[in-house]
């Protein structure tokens, strides 16, 4: 490839990339191969900018909207900045240039040469951009099924989309994949409580919240009592149980992809160690946690302990 598949300057969409470094673990780093570290990103890319759309948190000046088509005085219109997006998403899957040309926003230029290169469905592009779109309608989550069926529009395409990059897709290795994806999503959840609840979003399940006896205004505190802390830990049980289940993913590849996906699982892990070092009190803030823990992780995940 000559061209870098993201943009390297700034414009719409760099932003978005540096929110990368913000991760549990590096989505594409150092030690693997230059192409699928640039696949990697033009994912990432992808999956960042539909929930920058989501959550209303695009790079000021309504650029990204011009982009798309959309014109200034509809640039806070998420349901239609994210209608824009999807017709311009499969524009990257035409056979040749449609009518309206090859995608309009860099992010999606970038994403074209990976598509074409591992023949990549737009399943798993749609079910994001249709996660984002329940974001906007649905604020709150009656059980954990409920949850897990949202988990499998907001998370689980992006681990198939990392098997499909690297050509390892199988039945089983998906199924692992989806565990470990819903895992992190949960683990996400729970770090960002206070953050959600500013956004009028709950993605604790309300039966669990029931359960423990925690109300909504408790969510609000500055920080957790004792319901909370409960439920917390609940689901932050809830998560390593689906990173022990997806892990034996690990050990079904070799090579650099194995590091890879070990430090998946591994930051899941050192995040619910966080939670639980925080005493699953995660409303002053997101617990993170540090390198050494997180190096600590991927050892114990490469042996296949845990």
């Amino acid at each position: 490839m000559t061209a870098p598949a993201v943009p390297r300057t700034g414009g719409p969409g760099r932003g978005t990339l540096d929110k990368a470094a913000d991760e549990n673990f590096p989505v594409a780093p150092f030690f693997l191969p230059r192409a699928w570290r640039e696949d990697l990103m033009a994912v990432y890319g992808f999956a960042r900018l539909v929930d920058d759309i989501g959550d209303g948190d695009l790079a000021p000046g309504g650029a990204d909207a011009a982009l798309l088509g959309v014109p200034a005085t509809d640039a806070e219109d998420r349901m239609l900045l994210l209608d824009a997006f999807e017709t311009d998403l499969l524009r990257v899957f035409e056979r040749s240039p449609g009518p309206h040309g090859e995608p309009r926003h860099p992010l999606l230029r970038g994403l074209l040469p990976t598509v074409r290169r591992h023949s990549l469905t737009p399943e798993p592009f749609l079910a994001l951009i249709a996660a984002n779109r329940q974001d906007q309608l649905v604020k709150r989550y009656e059980t954990y099924d409920d949850l897990l069926a949202y988990c499998e529009l907001s998370a689980n395409p992006v681990g198939r989309l990392v098997l499909a990059v690297t050509g390892t897709s199988t039945p089983e290795r998906i199924r692992r994949s989806d565990a470990v994806c819903t895992a992190l999503q949960i683990v996400e959840h729970l770090q960002d409580v206070a953050e959600d609840l500013g956004r009028d979003r709950v993605y604790l399940p309300a039966s669990d919240m029931k359960r423990f006896h925690v109300r909504e205004a408790d969510l609000a505190a500055p920080s957790a009592g004792a319901s909370v802390r409960a439920l917390v830990a609940f689901e932050a049980q809830r998560a390593r149980d689906l990173l022990n289940e997806g892990a034996p993913l690990v050990g079904s590849v070799h090579g650099r992809l194995r590091l890879l996906l070990a430090g998946f699982v591994a930051g899941g892990r050192a995040a619910v160690h966080a939670i639980a070092a925080a005493g699953y009190d995660v409303l002053p803030g997101p617990p993170k946690p540090g390198k050494l823990r997180l190096l600590r992780e991927v050892g114990v995940t490469l042996r296949g302990e845990g």
